[in-house]
This record gives structure tokens, sequence and C-alpha cells, in this order.
């Protein structure tokens, strides 16, 4: 079902939002909060409604509910002066100022979205391990390394993980790729350690001609990021490593709220992929429980598309095993470690761990409990700045 209104149209379905048939990048509250007005079609709509339908109930500010109005309005070409399309009601909440209308038929994705593409190509690593890689974006290199869940394809439509891209590849040229095992990558996992992950990190750095570049690396892709820089120094001119650790889950000591290798495993092997399944949803919570429906309706498709039951539980068990705790002092490029305070899936600990023992690197703490990034959460401002300060710095 999608709905028409004023020059715009917004497709639930497809998570998809038009204006003057051009496509328009929403946060995923920012596309709620719209579709919960549009489907009032002009009845007021209050805050405690706004809170239940956008925030599912959760305790937010004003400040937070005013941002993502003003997002809204942007997103509409309105303004807070004009209030064309979106109207304040003073005291009470706030309503679409136009007609609305449904259309059965399904949306046809316009000429200018299918032109907002990526490059995906394909090189071969160690042990003959073929990786498929992408570029996107303009300005100077910047390398993702892959993780554990990763599909170039389903990353570019994610309502996870596509805003992060967008924020990446707006100032850089950003190589992204899928590891050995998962998504349009070699699935078998023959030979992969740290070292063949690694690898696969130098094989898309050769096949794009990059001799320095700087990396952003996420959670397992944080000691393959370290690795790489030890090994190839002359390389790497700077780290952005989120949400990472020293030591895996199986060879550290267990800290306050770590979550036990045997605990993840038996979730993977329980539910992985299934969408009704109570140990997905579990696993899911445990990496975003904040996420909303639509962004785990996301993970869950990531898991089932991305990589089998047997290599999920495969890797964790390698990745789990990674150890470059003796590694880091010898770290020498400019550094930065962002974590969430109350991550579940690796302690903040392990993000302490990582600054002070990487000489020189700067840390950061976000107030919150996702282990994924989310763009809904306030932190996520505050993240973006940081990356962007620092890939700013390391330019000057």
């Amino acid at each position: 079902m999608a709905y028409r209104f004023a020059n715009c149209l917004i497709d639930p379905d497809k998570h998809l939002f038009l204006r003057d048939e051009l496509s328009i990048h929403l946060e995923p509250q920012v596309f709620d909060l719209i579709l919960a007005l549009v489907e009032k079609r002009g009845r007021l709509a209050t805050k405690d409604d706004l809170v239940e339908i956008v925030w599912h109930g959760l305790s937010v500010s004003d400040t937070t509910i005013s941002a993502r109005i003003n997002a809204a309005r942007k997103a509409v070409g309105d303004t807070g002066r004009a209030q064309a399309i979106i109207k304040t009601v003073h005291g009470r909440g706030f309503q679409l100022n136009v007609e609305v209308t449904k259309t059965e038929a399904a949306v046809k994705i316009p000429d200018s979205l299918r032109s907002d593409t990526q490059n995906i190509q394909f090189t071969r690593s160690s042990h003959g391990a073929r990786i498929a890689f992408s570029k996107s974006g303009d300005g100077p290199p910047l390398v993702r390394v892959a993780h554990w869940l990763s599909h170039l394809e389903l990353d570019w439509h994610s309502p996870v993980w596509r805003p992060l891209i967008e924020t990446l590849d707006s100032r850089n040229t950003l190589y992204r790729y899928d590891q050995r095992g998962t998504g349009l990558s070699s699935r078998e996992l023959d030979g992969a350690d740290l070292d063949a992950f690694a690898d696969d990190l130098g094989a898309v750095a050769d096949a794009n001609n990059l001799d320095r570049f700087p990396i952003f690396a996420a959670s397992q892709a944080v000691p393959v990021a370290i690795r790489f820089a030890q090994r190839y120094p002359e390389r790497v001119t700077g780290l952005v490593l989120y949400g990472g650790y020293a030591k895996g889950r199986a060879v550290r000591d267990a800290a306050q709220g770590d979550i036990d290798e045997e605990t993840i495993l038996g979730l993977i092997r329980a539910g992985w992929g299934k969408a009704d399944s109570p140990f997905v949803n579990a696993f899911s919570t445990l990496f975003m429980p904040d996420a909303t429906p639509a962004q785990l309706a996301g993970f869950v498709k990531m898991q089932t598309e991305t990589v089998s039951p047997e290599n999920a539980a495969l890797l964790r068990k390698i990745i789990d095993r990674f150890d470059v705790s003796e590694s880091l002092k010898s770290v020498r490029t400019p550094t930065l470690v962002i974590h969430a305070i109350s991550d579940a899936v690796q302690p903040v600990e392990q993000g302490r761990i990582l600054a002070s023992e990487i000489p020189g690197a700067r840390y950061v703490s976000l107030e919150s409990r996702n282990h994924v990034p989310l763009p809904q959460e306030e932190t996520w401002a505050q993240m973006m700045h940081e990356v962007g300060l620092f890939l700013d710095g390391l330019l000057s």
C-alpha cells in the first residue's frame, strides 16, 4: 500500500519515499513519523501518538521529537514557518495539511533511483577465495572492512546499513567488500583465520590500486584492521575502530555483562534466519535492542541470504578466537576508538583496552546499548561528527 500527498509518495512496504519522483533517503524514525501523519489523513497526531508509533513507547525528549519533525518537514519540502504540509497544533500535536490518496498498485521505481547504484566487482584472495567488492561516492579513499554479516547488495538498501554507507561515501570514495564465507564472496571457509581475513582486505585494496588509505572497521572487523595495519603500516593512514575488541570472547576473561560463546552459538543453531523464531529475535535484539521493526526484519533477511547456519556458527567460532592484544603497542597509525557504553555483544572494556594500548589513540564513548549503530539514536550524530573530524584531520 502506497500513499500520495502533495508532491510526495511514501511506500511502507518498500520503505521508499519520493518527492518529485526522486528518491530521498530518510532515517527510520523520520520515515515512520511521516507515515504516521499520512495514515492519520489530516487527523491530529498527538505527541503521545507519535511516541507510541515511532519510538514504541520509549521515553523521548521534546527536543528529539522536534528534531524529527524538522527532518520530516525538510524531506517533504516544507518549513516550520510555512507549514504547508506538516502543521503544528500548539500544545496538542501535529497533522498533515494536505489531501492523501491511496494506491493499491506497486510503486514503480523511477529511473532516477535506478541510477543510484554501486559498482560491484570481484578479486581473488588467499586460498583462492573470491572476494566481492564495491565502490561508491567521491573523494579521498576510505576502506570499510567487512564483518560477518555483510552482503553488498542487501547493505545498499538496508535501513540499518544504508545510512552509514551514505554518510561515509558522501565525503569519501568508499570501498566495501563481503568477507569470505558471506554475501557475494566465496562461501567456503577453507583456511579462514585472522590472517586470511587481512588478506581479503589487502586483495580489495590492491584491486583498486590503493597505496595509502584510512580504514573504517566495526566489531570483528576491528582485529582484522589492526592485523593489516601491523603488517602494512606504510599503507594505512588512519583507523576508525567502532565496537571492536582486542581478544575474542573465547580467549578473554569474561567481563561483567559479557555474553559467553555458547549462548551466542546456541541462538545461532536454534533459529538462524527464521523470522518467526524466538531465538532469532533474541539474537537480533542482542545486537540492536533499540532497532525498529523494519531494521529487525532487515537484519533477519540479512541472515538468511548472507551466510548459512553452519557457516554462521563456524564464523563465530573463528572470530571469537581473534587475538591482537600483543599487537596493539606496535600500531603507529592515528586511531579513533568509538564504543557504546552498554554494548552487550562486545563489552566496553574491550574498547578501553584498544584505546589505552594503541599509542596516541583517541577514545569516544557513546551513551548507547546498541552494538550496531542506529541512525535514529541521538548518539548517531555524535559518532558521525567524530568520524568526520578524524578523517578531515588525516588530510590536513
